[in-house]
């Protein structure tokens, strides 16, 4: 990469994930909300990300209306997501009783659980959430390596920073998805509950399960909801929206229980984010990977039974 290539990429990283995300913790949110809304409506902003999103959401029948309308939804959710990074930082729980709707209840804090997500709204402010509710969660985490960002520092240390934001924010340390599952059992035994965005492509992990998602088919993670169908812990899923008339976050808890039968436990968590998606498609952050989750159009003929999984 040449020396203007970088500086160009470094440029664009302290823009997009520091400079105008972190106008968040310096205005009043009503304010700063408005400031989104009308810089969202600018092709600049999450330029190449949001395109390829566009793309692959739109070759799958995703993109429902005018396609400018979704690339600006899409661009604010983003946005909206990278300041609440800053939020967290500098908000009280006050200020999130304010602008968190909640519907549900979390599990008891005393009991084990494994507490599901998606990569769809902006999800700190239900991590936030689970914390201050006594919760003991460990968040799964990808090891941050620089590797992973060839010449990308901002990049590299903003997501270093959010992944120590996560771990505040929950009060416990994360567990390195990495390592061995022994430390995610250990903490279940503790009585204890751990934390992931299930939502990860399948190339990422090491057995994943084929199914029927927003009318398409995909293969999604297994190891997780085997582990918790093996052990008998409850599943809980939450999702973090985003109510764009006005810029609350909206979390919905959904407790699942107990089941021995991974299959349906995958697709019952799975059908969770197929609504979501089905109610905001822009809001779903892994569109631009879409390749990575779907089958190809011409594979679709041979799909099974919209309520079927294989073993």
């Amino acid at each position: 990469m040449s020396a203007v290539a970088r500086l160009r990429n470094e440029a664009r990283d302290l823009l997009e994930l520091v400079l105008l995300p972190g106008l968040a913790a310096l205005l009043p949110w009503s304010v700063c909300f408005r400031i989104f809304k009308w810089l969202c409506g600018r092709s600049f902003l999450y330029r190449d990300s949001c395109n390829e999103a566009l793309a692959q959401a739109s070759s799958r029948g995703w993109v429902r209306g005018d396609p400018a309308a979704w690339l600006r939804t899409r661009r604010l959710v983003t946005l909206i997501d990278h300041a609440d990074f800053f939020l967290a930082r500098t908000r009280s729980d006050r200020w999130m009783a304010r602008h968190l709707s909640v519907r549900g209840e979390w599990p008891d804090p005393s009991e084990a659980a494994i507490l599901c997500t998606f990569h769809w709204g902006a999800g700190m402010w239900g991590l936030r959430h689970a914390g201050a509710r006594g919760l003991h969660a460990h968040a799964l985490v990808a090891a941050h390596r620089r590797d992973v960002f060839p010449g990308r520092s901002v990049r590299y240390w903003y997501y270093g920073l959010r992944n120590r934001a996560v771990a505040d924010a929950l009060g416990q340390f994360p567990i390195e998805v990495s390592r061995s599952p022994r430390h995610i059992v250990e903490a279940l035994r503790r009585g204890e509950q751990v934390v992931a965005a299930v939502d990860v492509a399948s190339d990422q992990v090491a057995a994943s399960e084929a199914i029927d998602f927003i009318g398409l088919r995909a293969r999604v993670p297994r190891g997780l909801l085997r582990m918790a169908a093996d052990l008998r812990v409850p599943v809980t899923v939450f999702l973090t929206g985003i109510r764009m008339s006005d810029g609350t976050r909206t979390l919905h808890i959904h407790r699942l229980g107990t089941r021995n039968d991974a299959a349906s436990l995958i697709v019952d968590v799975f059908a969770l984010l197929d609504e979501a998606v089905r109610l905001d498609a822009a809001a779903w952050h892994f569109w631009e990977i879409a390749p990575r989750f779907f089958a190809p159009a011409s594979d679709l003929q041979q799909a099974p039974s919209a309520t079927s999984a294989t073993t």
